[in-house]
């Protein structure tokens, strides 16, 4: 502050304030450097947006981060292809049911199997998966799991007789009282079992 002399109209002047300029980081918009960051827990859900942005020019980064060494990278590949199946990627996202780690197993399967989370078209097909999510039902030691594959195969159960078997097993000998629910509601006498029954075909007018 700088004072006036005395006798005159009295003004201040005020030093104006440093800036200080701060650098933000934004997120790569390099598909692959972006699949790198899953790895990093500081920039993990600002590359996890960028991808789900992305969207589908991004598939085959995300092919390759589900080969990647760490697990981290692989659940948030999963995790965008939940939301952007593109089916150049099913076979990785198969071969990722029998990964070491339960998380990566679990949102493998939630990604072939969830159509709510979708916002393409593309679903991948019963066959090629069915019979390894029955085996993970019956087998998988991890009931998040077990509770994922029940969830995959219950809308197959009026197409599919592996689905419908593994399911009945699941509902009366799984361990796990949650699994055992959710298979119960696909089968016989369950809910989702008779929501999802076909319909018979309606029988044509008389003339």
């Amino acid at each position: 502050v700088v004072p006036a002399q005395a006798g005159t109209r009295l003004t201040l002047y005020f030093a104006e304030a440093p800036r200080t300029l701060v650098r933000v980081n934004a997120p790569s918009s390099d598909p692959d450097r972006l699949v790198e960051d899953l790895a990093r827990e500081h920039r993990e859900k600002p590359a996890l947006r960028a991808l789900m942005a992305v969207g589908p020019a991004a598939t085959a980064a995300l092919r390759r981060g589900l080969r990647h060494a760490d697990a981290n990278v692989r659940v948030g590949c999963c995790k965008v292809l939940d939301h952007h199946m593109d089916e150049e990627a099913v076979p990785e996202l198969i071969a990722n049911l029998e990964h070491a780690d339960p998380r990566v197993r679990a949102w493998a399967i939630h990604a072939l199997a969830c159509d709510r989370c979708k916002e393409g078209a593309c679903r991948p097909g019963e066959s090629d998966v069915i019979p390894t999510a029955a085996g993970m039902l019956l087998g998988d030691e991890n009931r998040h799991v077990r509770a994922m594959a029940a969830g995959m195969l219950g809308p197959s159960v009026h197409r599919s007789a592996e689905a419908l078997r593994a399911l009945e097993q699941a509902r009366d000998r799984d361990p796990q009282p949650a699994v055992r629910k959710i298979a119960r509601w696909y089968t016989p006498g369950g809910p989702l079992y008779r929501k999802l029954a076909p319909r018979p075909a309606r029988r044509p007018r008389p003339r």
